[in-house]
């Protein structure tokens, strides 16, 4: 089974409550979950919230579960969730990312047709002048075999091909479950990027690479790319 969570976490650091700040007629998290649900390969899509209060700005017909308010990330509050369930692949969808396309989700998860990937991400060839300099903007650069090499928030290797991150997640369960009980590594604590906890440890990350152009609202002021 494929699994999909957006884990929704109410007091986010750089832009407290975000996920149900109202855009366009609906909680961003709605939007979430309203792009996510067209996916034709999701089996279930989940919500994964923290607060109670995060009921009271989705439809009452969104699948949601409360979890912990302890987790250090948004991969431990999914792996939470699918510790009681039963699947194959899991989906982690940013919460932040209004205008996620259904077709990444889908492609994302034909990748683990290939037996040998464990871990996957997703990568746009949209990145700009203004994104190679905002540190707010994940960059990655790959290998020949669309593997992720690293993922950095400012440009060191002027000769590489960068693409932008776009932070959507897949892993086979038991990928998910090793890495979580992984301690948190140097890199990841100081660039605040938990795909280097993978990378440190050896666990490669697929890239599928796109030409999204939306952006995930980080802060308030990435409001603007979305209001009407």
């Amino acid at each position: 089974m494929n699994l999909g969570i957006i884990p929704a976490r109410l007091n986010s650091t750089r832009f407290p409550r975000k996920i149900i700040h109202p855009l366009n007629g609906k909680s961003i998290i709605q939007h979430v979950y309203d792009n996510a649900k067209q996916s034709k390969y999701l089996d279930q899509l989940i919500i994964a919230i923290d607060s109670e209060e995060t009921k009271s700005h989705i439809d009452s017909s969104c699948d949601t579960i409360l979890t912990s308010v302890n987790h250090e990330s948004g991969t431990d509050r999914v792996a939470e969730v699918c510790q009681k369930i039963d699947c194959d692949i899991i989906v982690n969808i940013q919460g932040d990312e209004p205008k996620i396309d259904s077709n990444i989700i889908d492609n994302l998860i034909l990748l683990f047709n290939d037996p040998l990937v464990e871990m996957a991400s997703v990568a746009s060839t949209d990145l700009n002048n203004d994104d190679l300099s905002n540190p707010n903007v994940v960059k990655t650069y790959l290998d020949k075999n669309n593997y992720a090499i690293d993922f950095q928030r400012e440009i060191s290797e002027q000769n590489q091909q960068y693409f932008r991150h776009i932070g959507i997640y897949a892993y086979r369960k038991e990928t998910l479950m090793k890495f979580t009980a992984l301690e948190q590594t140097e890199n990841e604590k100081i660039l605040k990027l938990e795909q280097l906890r993978a990378l440190d440890n050896n666990l490669a990350i697929k890239i599928l690479i796109t030409n999204f152009q939306h952006r995930s609202i980080d802060i308030e002021e990435d409001l603007k790319y979305y209001e009407v």
